[in-house]
């Protein structure tokens, strides 16, 4: 990731130059495909210290970096920070236990050890309840260590697995590839609360990183609305997002088909927007009746379109 990537929705410039320049130069190196000669050695000694080999490829490469970012942010986190509100009411300790939580289903339902007691029930609030009562009288940085031990070892086997093998963590079962997407966004989306209350500009993911995730959420959009008591029948949605990592998607909206490139099929409604904003909105962050489109066609079936969109988002 360049170091001059503009930050993501919604995170302020201002102080903190040291932790700037690390979570810059930590995302870089982790992403990076081709970094300048001689930079990496450079970059490792002062970003990422004693840690693992980035994960470069795969289906868990986009997770990783978010990660990778996450990490990067906590490692300037002051005591003071550590017990900052970000987001539900939870300081950014409790934040990197939920985090820990929702990874470690994941964790369990590809095979991989889980950090933390041990899972009473499959389920995210009732995990992250139960992570953070374990958390709550450790030292911040052990439960940053426990997540990200679970993180890394959540990629590593990610390597030896096919993306379109089925896993059901919290009873969705979904491609592991597409749990990861998820993991990835919600990992960024939690980046992006924790850097917006403490003041950090947070670079934005690779294009490369971004498209798959826009993609993933462009599938979704059916099941939002499915989810949401909506019946659109047999209509179709034209999504155009715009920025690094966009495209234009087909999304049929009656769950009759997954959604794919768009190539001149015919459509009810087209909506062109941002594609962070629009992942971020997934995601539950954004005010659907506000968000920033443009809309040609059926504007009813965009505004149900929208209304929907963040009925997957959790805490």
């Amino acid at each position: 990731m360049a170091p001059d990537e503009p930050p993501g929705p919604g995170t302020p410039s201002g102080p903190g130059p040291e932790r700037v320049t690390r979570l810059a130069l930590d995302a870089f190196a982790e992403t990076a495909a081709e970094p300048p000669a001689g930079a990496r050695e450079r970059l490792l000694a002062a970003a990422r210290g004693r840690r693992r080999p980035a994960v470069t490829e795969g289906f868990a490469v986009s997770y990783a970096a978010r990660v990778a970012a996450m990490d990067a942010l906590l490692a300037g986190a002051t005591p003071a920070d550590w017990a900052e509100r970000i987001v539900e009411g939870w300081t950014l300790q409790e934040l990197v236990a939920h985090l820990a939580a929702t990874d470690g289903l994941v964790a369990a339902a590809m095979g991989v050890p889980v950090t933390g007691p041990p899972i009473a029930a499959d389920e995210v609030l009732s995990r992250t309840a139960d992570v953070i009562a374990y958390q709550r009288d450790r030292d911040p940085q052990e439960t940053r260590a426990d997540w990200r031990a679970q993180a890394e070892a959540i990629c590593a086997r990610a390597v030896t697995m096919d993306a379109t093998v089925p896993v059901g963590p919290g009873g969705i079962s979904l491609p592991v590839g597409d749990h990861l997407l998820a993991r990835m966004l919600e990992t960024w989306i939690h980046t992006d609360d924790a850097a917006t209350v403490l003041g950090v500009p947070l670079p934005r993911p690779l294009p490369a990183h971004i498209h798959p995730t826009a993609d993933f959420c462009a599938r979704l959009v059916p099941w939002t609305m499915a989810l949401s008591g909506m019946t659109p029948g047999a209509k179709a949605l034209r999504l155009r997002l715009t920025g690094p990592g966009g495209g234009t998607w087909h999304v049929p909206l009656d769950l009759s088909a997954v959604a794919m490139p768009h190539e001149g099929q015919p459509s009810d409604v087209s909506i062109t927007c941002d594609t962070v904003a629009f992942c971020f909105l997934l995601g539950g962050r954004g005010a659907p009746a506000t968000f920033p489109a443009d809309v040609t066609g059926d504007a009813a079936l965009a505004a149900d379109v929208l209304t929907a969109a963040p009925a997957l988002s959790g805490p």
